[in-house]
């Protein structure tokens, strides 16, 4: 694909993913993420023409100019789209697929100093939202959301959501309702706004709704053998003094006991 289609490309994707875009001059004179990206396709194709020298001084006055620093050695597909995008950062070894969304203060850093593959693949269509951070050569599957602020150091499987420090996957069980309303929306506007959302499960309520499962189990297993005790003519234990936890319940999402 040409340079100018491709800087065509990147600007043209605003419109799907940024309700402010009113016009393509307004995008190219006013959108830092696509003046970066502007700069970045040139310093790629120089870095590709051995003018190496050039092309890092291209990107060192990119990052004065858009706040965004993209080494030109990264390789980075297209319709690629930084949403306001002060405090990027793209180191040279990443990879990024075609359709990828990321928002400012996103780190794809290293974390070693040995040469080689040392910064992260992102497939299609992934999301990455402010302040996060993935690190290190590890994948992250396509359509992947990130969420704000989360710090991911291990491969992601496609199609997940991942939030925290560390990162670690999330997920909800929907009604088909839901997901139908979910598969939609996202239908429409093609991704998510800043990798989560206020419907956006809780990690911590969902492993504690899931411990409370299992005791609840463990605890209709236990009167059932006491039961079988009884029948059989054993002598059953008395479970009425148990302590009930029948009224904790977390709401994931917010967290909050009822």
């Amino acid at each position: 694909m040409g340079l100018f289609k491709q800087i065509r490309d990147d600007v043209r994707c605003v419109f799907d993913r940024d309700p402010a875009a009113r016009n393509s001059f307004e995008i190219i004179t006013t959108y830092p993420g696509v003046h970066a990206m502007i700069f970045y396709r040139l310093a790629h194709k120089l870095w590709g023409w051995k003018l190496k020298w050039l092309a890092r001084w291209l990107s060192m006055f990119a990052r004065f100019f858009s706040g965004i620093e993209i080494h030109p050695a990264a390789t980075i597909g297209e319709r690629f789209f930084i949403d306001h995008g002060t405090g990027v950062v793209i180191g040279e070894t990443a990879e990024i697929g075609n359709d990828v969304t990321l928002y400012h203060g996103v780190t794809l850093g290293g974390t070693t100093w040995k040469a080689g593959k040392r910064h992260p693949t992102l497939m299609d269509g992934v999301i990455v939202g402010a302040g996060a951070k993935i690190l290190g050569p590890i994948v992250i599957g396509r359509s992947v959301k990130v969420g704000s602020n989360a710090v991911v150091v291990k491969d992601m499987p496609e199609n997940s959501t991942v939030v925290g420090v560390p990162g670690r996957i999330v997920s909800s069980e929907l009604s088909q309702r839901e997901r139908n309303a979910k598969a939609k929306i996202a239908q429409k506007i093609g991704f998510e706004a800043y990798g989560a959302s206020a419907t956006s499960p809780d990690p911590e309520a969902e492993a504690i709704n899931h411990m409370l499962d299992h005791i609840h189990a463990l605890d209709r297993k236990l009167r059932e053998m006491n039961q079988h005790v009884s029948d059989l003519g054993g002598q059953s234990i008395d479970l009425s003094d148990l302590p009930s936890i029948d009224r904790y319940e977390i709401n994931v999402g917010d967290s909050k006991e009822s």
